[in-house]
C-alpha cells in the first residue's frame, strides 16, 4: 500500500493528526469576529468570552499557523494579509461545521420524534401506563409505540433494532443487551376461592407446589424462568395444566378454574386479592422475587426520549 502523506513532505510515519494542525472552531469563529467588527474587544463580547482569553486565542491560533493573523492598535484591531487570507479559509469551515450541526439536529429531532418500547407482559400492563403518561407530559411530540410480549420477545426486538429501549422481568441481562434494575417484583401462589389449597391449615411446601400442575405464562416469560430456577431443588417444575400468553389469560383462567393454582406477580393481582376472587397461598421457604430491568443494545446508552423514560422509571 503506498505511504500517505499530508502536505509537503510528510511522511505517513510522521503524519500530525488534523486536529493538531488546523485551528479549533471556535479560535475560527473569533477570528471571523474580529474580521467582522474590526476589535478583538467588540469580538470577545460577540461570543460571550473576555477580551484577554480572545487575545490569547489568537496568539494560540498564530502560533499553530505560524503566522501573524491580527494587528493590534488603540484604533482597533486588522488582519494581517495572511489573516484575511486564513479569514477566506475559515469562513468556508465555519459554514460547512453549520451544516453538519444543522444535520445533526435534524436527526436528533427523528430521533426524538418517535420512541419505540418492548415490554414483558407485566411490566407493560402495570407499570409503562404511568411513565408513558409522565414522559407525554414532558415530550407532548414524541409518538410512542408499544410492544408488549414476553422477556425473550422484548430482547429479541432490541437485538433485532426494531426497540429503542425494552423493559423485561427475569434473573439476569439477556445475552446482546446492557440494562439496568429499575425496580423488583414478588411473585405469589394464588388460587380461587373454592380451591382447596385455601383451607390448608399448614404452609404450602416448595415440593408440593413443583409436583402440581399450574395455570402459567409460557416459555420465555421472566415469570417461567424465575419459577423453574426457583424448583429445581425441589424436583423440578411439573408439566403446566395451561400455558397462556398473557397475564391477563392467566388471571382470568386462575378465577374460572377451581382445579389449578398459579404463580404469578403480586403487581398484577392486587385487585383480585383485595376483591377475594383469588387467594394467595403461603408457600414455606420459598422466595420468589424477580428483578425488573431496563434493558438496551450493549454500547449504545439510550438518548433522548428513551433516555427520558429510563429517568420516569427509577424505583418501579
Amino acid at each position: 500500500m503506498p505511504s500517505v502523506q499530508s502536505g509537503g513532505d510528510t511522511q505517513a510515519g510522521d503524519y500530525v493528526p488534523l486536529a493538531h494542525r488546523v485551528p479549533d472552531l471556535g479560535a475560527l469563529e473569533l477570528l471571523l469576529a474580529v474580521a467582522r467588527l474590526g476589535s478583538l474587544g467588540r469580538a470577545a463580547r460577540a461570543l460571550g468570552i473576555t477580551q484577554p482569553a480572545a487575545s490569547s486565542r489568537i496568539r494560540s491560533m498564530e502560533r499553530q499557523l505560524g503566522v501573524a493573523l491580527v494587528e493590534r492598535s488603540p484604533r482597533g484591531s486588522r488582519l494581517t494579509e495572511a489573516g484575511v487570507l486564513v479569514t477566506d479559509w475559515a469562513r468556508h469551515v465555519v459554514e460547512a461545521a453549520e451544516a453538519f450541526d444543522a444535520g445533526a439536529q435534524a436527526l436528533r429531532g427523528h430521533r426524538d420524534s418517535r420512541l419505540r418500547v418492548a415490554a414483558s407482559m407485566t411490566i407493560a400492563e402495570y407499570l409503562l401506563p404511568g411513565w408513558l403518561i409522565a414522559l407525554r407530559a414532558r415530550r407532548p411530540g414524541t409518538a410512542v409505540s408499544l410492544l408488549a410480549g414476553n422477556s425473550g420477545a422484548a430482547a429479541e426486538r432490541l437485538l433485532a433494532g426494531e426497540a429503542d429501549l425494552g423493559f423485561v422481568e427475569g434473573l439476569d441481562i439477556p445475552a446482546g443487551l446492557d440494562g439496568t434494575v429499575i425496580g423488583h417484583d414478588r411473585l405469589i401462589v394464588v388460587a380461587a376461592p373454592s380451591h382447596h389449597w385455601t383451607r390448608r391449615r399448614r404452609e404450602l411446601t416448595a415440593t408440593e407446589l413443583a409436583a402440581t400442575p399450574l395455570i402459567l405464562r409460557e416459555r420465555g416469560s421472566g415469570t417461567r424462568q424465575v419459577l423453574d430456577a426457583a424448583l429445581a431443588g425441589h424436583g423440578g417444575l411439573a408439566d403446566p395444566l395451561l400455558e397462556l400468553a398473557s397475564t391477563t389469560a392467566v388471571k382470568a383462567a386462575v378465577v374460572s378454574e377451581a382445579a389449578a393454582p398459579t404463580v404469578i406477580s403480586e403487581l398484577a393481582v392486587r385487585e383480585e386479592l383485595a376483591a377475594r376472587r383469588l387467594v394467595e397461598i403461603p408457600v414455606a421457604g420459598l422466595r420468589l422475587v424477580r428483578d425488573l430491568r431496563a434493558v438496551w443494545p450493549a454500547g449504545h446508552r439510550p438518548a433522548g426520549p428513551a433516555r427520558e423514560l429510563l429517568g420516569l422509571t427509577r424505583g418501579a
